[in-house]
């Protein structure tokens, strides 16, 4: 018999909305920590605090200083002593599904763009860094131009996959040790209050603004594989609307969810392609 609740038993066999058995796998190891229900809640009410005094600070008529380096080296050892195996590949399950998306789109919109953002591995994420994951992404809508180009566009019976990478998560290596029992959550409720220091004010802005353009990207892609519904994946929308970083666990945990949809939906045309070329 299953040791999960009724209602964690039923979202394991839902599959109303597209997402891979290894991330559904990955989430409720992650749920059952003890650790999210115990600390969680005192560490994401004290950083949320903390949060938004460094917000202020930051907008004050000081000098602006960033740290990327000592940033992104914080962050890995905190992952490698202190964030749980499933957290930590959940993070690196992030990168490849932003990265795919992201390629998926520039290829299929005709445009050069690719992103290159494939870490194995937590060291891998010291050369592919969280703030060039956010570059990479503003880069593609920087240069993918306007929406309506879509529009003239006749719908591809066949996408262009060619800078597609599944995921395996064979390839994903994590050394595990006693001391990794942070969940996902958590773990980023200490990140907020470190990114927020060490990027300059309007770097960090940008960064959690970000999340708000998973809208557009499902509008954009829609239009690719004619399924303008794709919106519905995208909790984080309107991106003209700036904001602060209230409710940003929230906004960053669904933004991780929309790329999990979203990725699963085209791996799930992509096979289906294959499959049709090889039976033709």
């Amino acid at each position: 018999m299953s040791k999960h609740s009724s209602y964690l038993q039923a979202i394991s066999q839902d599959d109303s909305l597209p997402i891979e058995s290894a991330a559904v796998k990955l989430w409720l190891q992650d749920l059952d920590n003890g650790f999210r229900w115990v600390l969680r809640p005192i560490l994401q009410l004290f950083f949320s605090v903390l949060l938004h005094i460094v917000w202020f600070i930051k907008r004050l008529p000081f000098p602006q200083f960033s740290a990327h380096d000592f940033l992104q080296k914080t962050i890995c050892w905190f992952c490698k002593i202190f964030v749980s195996p499933e957290a930590n590949l959940l993070i690196l399950r992030h990168f490849a599904t932003e990265s795919n998306i992201l390629n998926f789109l520039s290829e299929n919109s005709g445009h050069q763009h690719r992103v290159n953002l494939y870490p194995k591995t937590i060291n891998d994420m010291l050369k592919s860094t969280f703030v060039n994951h956010d570059q990479e992404l503003f880069d593609c809508f920087i240069k993918l131009g306007s929406c309506q180009d879509l529009n003239s566009q006749p719908l591809q019976t066949i996408k262009k996959w060619d800078s597609w990478q599944p995921i395996d998560m064979s390839e994903f290596s994590i050394d595990k040790k006693c001391t990794q029992i942070l969940d996902f959550e958590t773990s980023h409720a200490l990140f907020m209050c470190l990114f927020c220091l060490l990027l300059k004010k309007d770097e960090y802005r940008d960064a959690i603004n970000g999340f708000n353009l998973d809208q557009s990207i499902a509008i954009r892609i829609g239009k690719i594989i004619g399924e303008p519904c794709l919106t519905e994946y995208a909790y984080n929308k309107y991106p003209q609307y700036l904001v602060g970083p209230w409710n940003l666990g929230q906004r960053f945990l669904m933004h991780g969810f929309f790329t999990e949809h979203l990725y699963a939906r085209l791996e799930e045309i992509r096979k289906s392609e294959i499959k049709n070329e090889h039976q033709a």
